[in-house]
């Protein structure tokens, strides 16, 4: 029985000792090497600390150094928390108020940074230090040997609303339902090569990680700045044979809208999997066009269900007026749809969709508060505890029993009177001809409906084509044409940041 994500480890270093497992710009490892090396970064952690399924965070940039130091920290039974090297101290210093790690473990480049945290400098570990350690194989075993697959794996920062981010924890067994599941839909196997898209800070990379070591497969991790020019991203698939990617939309559009799909052959690419926003159909049917016998999958979830909770294997041609589903749920995922009375919603009745199941978060660190508002009882089982996740989603079953995703419920306004979803203004938009990317904001005190969006087009054919496409009172009052939408750095439009500019 597979208790961990450790009995993947130990697997694939048994099965194939020599493969390259994880590779970057500057070096690789093998399976064997992975797990010798894991094992000796968590003998210095032990040896540091002795407690067990405490948060350590992992202060380095994405690479390779990176993976084994998240392997080592899970073989020493605590707590990895993957931090962004680049965010300001101020933001940093935030979550390390909420999770008071007991150690961070850095390297050279990083380590006058790491100093700036709010944590002792003997709490602070170089991982050029940590090289020639024992392992401490007996401990370890025992280590291991205890380990629930409930047992936190990591955990994950996001956005809190109150400014403070939120620690979601993750357990050994919320990612192995997600990796079982995606390896059995989609086949995977040791010949899949990935190209890691998405920094580890950041909960799409897990598919990269977990999946590559499952499946026993080799995952290449590209670097963020590579994506600013997206022929490049893609030269590199062709050139290492890449046949497998888990990315964000975002990603996916930016390559389709620059025309790079045209420009290189990247025929070995077999699966496109996607995940973390809404994937507009103009751009995927760029991908469909130069890569037709590729196999597409939409995969939503939000980060407190372990990277996705439900997919959806593109089967059926799509025209750019219409929304991608997000399909059914996984395995050992429950869905609910409810209206704003808690009941079932009925035909194609728009509910906030609630997930149940054992890939849920266990909640947010040290914060019970937050927990209790968004871990809630079921409230259509009145007869024993279960657990879901409100996830603040928007959804409707459209014709053919899918469940499209509509917007989020913050994202919903009340404007002449009428509920209003600015998602459903950003998918008209998208569907004219030339628009590339868009963001739809409510400016509440001039109770405006604003548009940014990416295009040559005028501000007035934009308005003429959304006044044929939408009823008068949804046509947004304000068009502003951006040379390019910011995104944050999760690769995500950035609405906190048009909001303080265009909205406030």
């Amino acid at each position: 029985m597979t208790k961990s994500v450790l009995d993947y480890l130990e697997d694939a270093a048994g099965c194939f000792p020599e493969k390259e497992a994880y590779v970057d710009q500057k070096e690789s490892v093998t399976y064997r090497e992975l797990f010798r090396q894991a094992k000796v970064r968590a003998g210095a952690v032990l040896g540091k600390k002795s407690c067990k399924r405490v948060p350590i965070v992992v202060f380095l940039d994405k690479t390779v150094q990176a993976v084994i130091t998240f392997m080592g920290v899970a073989c020493s039974g605590n707590i990895y928390v993957p931090f962004d090297v680049h965010a300001p101290v101020e933001r940093l210093n935030l979550i390390m108020d909420v999770l008071e790690p007991e150690l961070v473990i850095t390297d050279r480049e990083f380590y006058r940074k790491a100093a700036m945290l709010h944590i002792k400098p003997e709490q602070i570990l170089c991982i050029e230090d940590m090289e020639s350690g024992e392992t401490k194989e007996e401990l370890l075993q025992d280590i291991a040997a205890q380990i629930l697959d409930t047992d936190p794996l990591y955990i994950v920062c996001t956005s809190g609303s109150t400014g403070v981010p939120k620690g979601v924890v993750i357990s050994h067994r919320a990612v192995m339902d997600f990796v079982e599941e995606s390896s059995e839909t989609m086949k995977l196997s040791e010949r899949e090569v990935f190209a890691g898209q998405a920094p580890f800070y950041f909960d799409a990379s897990v598919p990269d990680l977990y999946c590559t070591l499952r499946n026993k497969a080799t995952l290449h991790i590209l670097p963020q700045e590579m994506f600013r020019f997206p022929v490049q991203a893609l030269a590199y698939i062709r050139d290492h044979g890449v046949n497998a990617i888990y990315w964000v939309p975002s990603a996916l559009i930016l390559t389709a809208n620059l025309r790079a799909l045209g420009e290189v052959d990247i025929s070995c690419l077999k699966k496109v999997m996607f995940c973390g926003e809404v994937m507009p159909v103009k751009q995927l049917n760029q991908w469909r066009k130069y890569l037709p016998d590729a196999v597409y999958v939409n995969y939503y979830g939000p980060s407190e269900t372990t990277y996705a909770s439900t997919y959806y294997i593109v089967d059926r041609e799509f025209s750019e007026e219409e929304t991608l589903p997000i399909g059914k749920p996984a395995v050992n995922t429950g869905i609910l749809i409810l209206n704003e009375k808690d009941r079932p919603v009925e035909g194609e009745e728009l509910g906030e969709l609630c997930i149940k199941g054992s890939g849920l978060a266990s909640g947010y660190y040290n914060n019970p508060e937050k927990t209790k508002e968004a871990f809630v009882q079921n409230p259509l089982n009145k007869a024993y505890p279960e657990i879901i996740y409100r996830t603040g989603d928007l959804v409707r079953y459209n014709r053919f029993g899918e469940i499209e995703y509509v917007c989020r419920k913050d994202f919903q306004i009340k404007h002449m009177g009428y509920r209003i979803e600015l998602g459903e203004i950003e998918a008209a938009a998208m569907s004219m001809p030339g628009i590339r990317r868009c963001c739809c904001l409510y400016k509440e005190k001039r109770r405006q409906i604003v548009l940014i969006y990416e295009a040559a087009a005028p501000s007035e054919k934009v308005k003429q084509y959304l006044q044929q496409k939408l009823p008068e009172y949804m046509t947004p009052a304000v068009y502003i044409k951006e040379e390019s939408i910011p995104m944050n750095a999760n690769g995500k439009t950035d609405r906190v940041a048009l909001k303080k500019k265009y909205a406030e």
